[in-house]
């Protein structure tokens, strides 16, 4: 799985790591900070929310034409300096008068136009490494080991954020609203980190930086086996581009839940505590010992020697004794916060990347393996089962407004297992590994070549429209809709892109 990829790729991918943990340490509890430094109810704190994820995901169109003209280098190494500047912004405790909103304001607009900047352009690189013959099989597995890596840094995210506030507030004295601003902080610290990976390890990629210059002044030539296209071919690539654009906007609007309605859910109508075997799984130690066993296992399997079967089978047991160690360690009721539900998605990410992997492997070496469209609309139909899920699992419970109501007057009311929600976040996993991965590498192979940095703005840019819309069951929520309308909106919407996708399959995948 790890052998004959490219060296750049693990350089670009651990830059995108240190950038992404920030992201989601501060993203883990934005929504909870919005309401609780400057009380906006949910339905305006989500659309906040959505806002700033539209932007984040919108401007890598801006960052993409800038990168064809200017360099994808130049724009990569000027965004992370505008995003550290936006951090830092975030990271001052200024109250909650107007003057706080004005500074939230321009930094979440640093920080989107930052990531504008870096993302895309970031991803066009690993794209490029995949140009060379050698590499060229090799695409989908590489996008994908990217996109694992980089949900190293997420995974870890949640907690770093829960502990950075409690340290905060326990030994500091700070109040709860301030000590968000410590969460942020981690995100400058975070960059800081990106930005040292990305210029020490620049010998590995450099060479995909095409028409740039170098130290000495002179443009790099680049081999890469990229066509020249006709005009009909061009626009023939495109149109495919952009249908697929038109159905990723809703797989992000019911995926990215997870920082709006999911996370209220989490507070709302989860149960708070948890004990035994469960709580586990709330300590990303507990998880971090569940991966290694897994790469363990494909470690036995894979591995062409006794000596590297003899260090998987080290590696499961030394992770198993750890297990066991905790398990018969556990005392009492392990308290359950809510934007520790985030750090699962990139755990099972992780996780799961190999076992992908492994199977479409498989399935090519059968001349079975499903192509880069039809994996997308399997991806939204998983989607669609992760929220009937949910509506199996809410059935009954009160409306989000009676719910807050019961529970300001202190009547207890029903609270589902944290299971649903965990159980929920895999089958979302599941559809992101087939969609997202799978996704960016078909727009990187498809797009035409002078058109590289634009196509891979717009793919951010269809999700940025699907993060907009991510505030329409946000405002369901705040309207006292029921939980299964507001989890069967989302279902309905994945399963209508999927039949979308496979009713144009033929066309897609005559350029894919």
């Amino acid at each position: 799985m790890f052998e004959g990829q490219p060296k750049g790729l693990w350089a670009l991918a651990l830059a995108n790591t240190g950038e992404r943990f920030g992201y989601y340490t501060m993203l883990a509890v934005f929504i909870l900070y919005l309401q609780a430094n400057f009380h906006y109810e949910p339905g305006l704190a989500t659309t906040i929310h959505s806002t700033f994820l539209m932007l984040v995901y919108f401007l890598p169109v801006i960052g993409g034409v800038a990168a064809d003209r200017f360099g994808f280098g130049k724009m990569v190494t000027t965004g992370i300096f505008i995003m550290f500047i936006g951090y830092l912004l975030l990271s001052v405790p200024l109250g909650g008068d107007f003057l706080a909103v004005a500074v939230m304001a321009v930094a979440l607009v640093l920080v989107s136009l930052g990531t504008g900047l870096f993302k895309g352009n970031l991803q066009v690189m690993v794209g490029r490494l995949y140009d060379a013959p050698q590499y060229a099989d090799k695409r989908d597995s590489g996008f994908s080991l990217f996109y694992m890596a980089i949900n190293i840094g997420a995974m870890f995210a949640p907690t770093a954020a829960i502990k950075i506030m409690d340290y905060a507030q326990n030994s500091l004295g700070v109040s709860e609203a301030d000590s968000y601003h410590f969460a942020f902080a981690v995100a400058c610290v975070s960059l800081i980190v990106s930005i040292l990976i990305y210029y020490f390890s620049q010998s590995t990629y450099k060479h995909v930086l095409v028409g740039e210059k170098s130290k000495s002044g002179s443009a790099e030539k680049v081999q890469t086996n990229v066509p020249e296209l006709s005009a009909s071919e061009t626009r023939e690539r495109i149109v495919c581009l952009c249908l697929v654009f038109a159905v990723v906007i809703f797989f992000w609007m019911a995926f990215h839940q997870n920082g709006a309605t999911l996370t209220l859910f989490a507070r709302d109508y989860t149960q708070t505590t948890s004990e035994g075997l469960q709580s586990m799984a709330f300590d990303v130690t507990n998880l971090v010992a569940c991966i290694f066993i897994v790469y363990g296992l494909f470690g036995i399997f894979q591995s062409k020697t006794m000596n590297g079967r003899g260090i998987s089978v080290a590696i499961i047991v030394a992770a198993g004794a750890f297990l066991s160690y905790k398990y018969n360690s556990l005392e009492g009721i392990v308290d359950v916060k809510a934007p520790i539900f985030q750090q699962f998605n990139p755990c099972y990410v992780v996780m799961l990347t190999p076992v992908s992997v492994a199977l479409f492997s498989w399935l090519n070496r059968k001349g079975k393996e499903p192509t880069s469209p039809q994996k997308i609309g399997l991806g939204m139909l998983v989607a669609a089962s992760a929220f009937f899920l949910m509506i199996a699992g809410t059935t009954g419970l009160l409306t989000p407004m009676d719910q807050a109501a019961a529970i300001e007057a202190g009547t207890s009311p029903e609270r589902v297992s944290a299971n649903l929600l965990i159980s929920t976040y895999l089958v979302l996993t599941f559809a992101e590994l087939l969609l997202s991965p799978i996704g960016i590498s078909f727009v990187s192979k498809v797009a035409p070549p002078k058109y590289a940095g634009l196509m891979m703005g717009l793919w951010f840019a269809a999700t940025a429209i699907g993060n907009q819309l991510v505030m329409i069951p946000g405002l369901m929520w705040g309207w006292n809709f029921s939980l299964p309308v507001i989890w069967g909106v989302l279902a309905g919407i994945c399963l209508i892109s999927a039949l979308f996708i496979f009713s144009i399959i033929k066309k897609l995948n005559k350029v894919a």
